[in-house]
């Protein structure tokens, strides 16, 4: 089988979030399955130049984006034994960054284009397209409109998944002579709510629509998290599933990551204490090893829970014997918030802000406890992650969250979790978490069945696979 993953970023060349991971760990799994899947990606300037060195130019063309015609220029470089093509077009793609520019519908609207162009050019016809999030959203309905009827494009199925609903590429109809370029009498494809919706024509067009963990993909039928979308999804239920994203266990491994301290195991646990104390000893802490340090690594939005800390921290602080640590950007009033507690506990709470993988990676391996309390989360990678390094996560019952946390109160779970969104709830799960931290016999079990919980990517690509194959048998 033949897959075109079609993504806005993908590690080890551009990210910004769990997308880049996620497309930079499936296919690499998927070929384990005898599944042939190779890359497509922008090629964006923020690309590191030893990367760049590795790509070899195969094709150029024009793409039509409404009414002119664009260049498009391929590379293609082989990476960790995955095929990746770059699509090129300097106007687009050559600028600082990857998102949050005035013509992103423009840009992205070319980009889903030009990968169902470049497949002739390039002589590759897979037998399943899988796109991602709104920005490769327009591939299922470009697809449909322009490509299927082509004798060279027949049978192709389209797979599209939903790494987060919230970001729908939503826009007045007024770009679509000028961009998108959906003739009048199709309109109705990507009409909701009177705005034109890229995502909304994925779920329409596409054969199948996944999202990233089980309970998300429940969760979206439901109005309290579809942003709207609930009214196109429950009626193509039929064609939903969710699939748990995994985490890359090689790269993320405490007994050989060069970004932490010390390394160690889940047999030899003694690394983990000197990466404790040398992290404090980096952000100014007090070196104790007799305190449970609690930390964070998010984005500084709303919907990653941070009304709940907001709301309690100071508390916590003043109640519990504890250190916190924050790693994190986005919106100014929570950094702002996180600024003011440490000038307030300068000995016991540390924020640092920006986005700094080394300095994560010594966060998760140095803290005890990793606080998660999302307000929404499609899946998280953030838990899983904590669950490699031994740090134990206290989480709300949410989307992945739910379908990779169990509660330890009945001995067999891996963190802590509270229901209710919550400020009361979440404190409580703090507290269990912390109470549970001076129990050393018990709290050692908690980590090893925590070290031991598998979210690699064998099992999702395993369920991929299975999607795809079952696809490609659908009419």
């Amino acid at each position: 089988m033949k897959v075109l993953y079609c993504t806005s970023e993908a590690n080890p060349f551009a990210g910004s979030g769990g997308l880049a991971d996620v497309a930079g760990s499936l296919p690499h799994a998927l070929r384990q399955r005898f599944i042939g899947c190779r890359i497509v990606m922008p090629l964006y300037s923020d690309i590191p130049e030893e990367l760049k060195s590795t790509m070899r130019f195969v094709a150029n063309f024009t793409v039509p984006v409404a009414w002119r015609n664009q260049y498009c220029g391929v590379f293609e470089a082989r990476y960790n034994g995955v095929m990746y093509y770059f699509i090129d077009n300097e106007y687009y793609f050559k600028r600082n960054g990857l998102y949050g520019f005035y013509d992103d519908a423009e840009r992205f609207a070319f980009f889903s284009k030009a990968c169902l162009e470049m497949l002739p050019h390039i002589d590759f016809k897979p037998d399943i397209i899988h796109s991602n999030d709104w920005q490769t959203a327009l591939i299922p309905t470009y697809y449909y409109l322009f490509f299927s009827h082509n004798a060279w494009y027949n049978n192709i199925k389209n797979i599209f998944t939903i790494h987060n609903i919230q970001y729908q590429g939503m826009y007045g109809w007024e770009i679509n002579d000028s961009i998108v370029g959906i003739p009048d009498e199709y309109k109705n494809l990507l009409d909701h709510n009177g705005k034109l919706n890229f995502m909304k024509g994925a779920i329409e067009n596409a054969v199948r629509v996944t999202t990233v963990s089980p309970s998300y993909a429940n969760e979206i039928l439901n109005p309290w998290f579809s942003h709207e979308l609930d009214t196109i999804l429950y009626p193509r239920r039929w064609k939903l599933c969710g699939i748990l994203n995994g985490i890359d266990n090689v790269s993320y491994d405490p007994e050989t990551d060069a970004n932490i301290y010390k390394n160690y195991s889940i047999d030899d646990m003694s690394g983990k204490a000197e990466c404790k104390r040398a992290l404090q000893e980096r952000l100014g802490l007090k070196q104790r090893s007799d305190i449970p340090m609690i930390s964070m690594v998010t984005r500084m939005v709303s919907h990653k829970g941070l009304d709940l800390v907001r709301t309690s921290l100071d508390q916590i602080m003043r109640e519990e014997d504890i250190q916190f640590v924050v790693l994190g950007s986005g919106d100014t009033e929570y950094e702002d918030f996180f600024r003011y507690m440490q000038g307030i506990y300068p000995e016991k709470l540390s924020a640092c802000f920006g986005f700094v993988p080394e300095l994560a990676r010594k966060i998760y391996s140095g803290s005890d406890i990793f606080l998660m309390p999302s307000k929404s989360e499609p899946c998280g990678l953030s838990q899983m992650i904590s669950l490699r390094y031994g740090t134990i996560p206290v989480v709300r019952e949410v989307g992945g969250l739910r379908d990779s946390i169990q509660d330890s109160g009945d001995g067999k779970g891996n963190g802590f979790t509270f229901r209710n969104y919550d400020a009361g709830d979440m404190v409580n799960a703090i507290r269990r978490a912390i109470g549970g931290y001076w129990e050393h016999d018990g709290w050692e079990k908690l980590v090893r069945r925590a070290m031991e919980s598998d979210n690699s990517w064998a099992h999702s690509a395993s369920d991929y696979a299975n999607v795809y194959y079952d696809t490609l048998n659908w009419n």
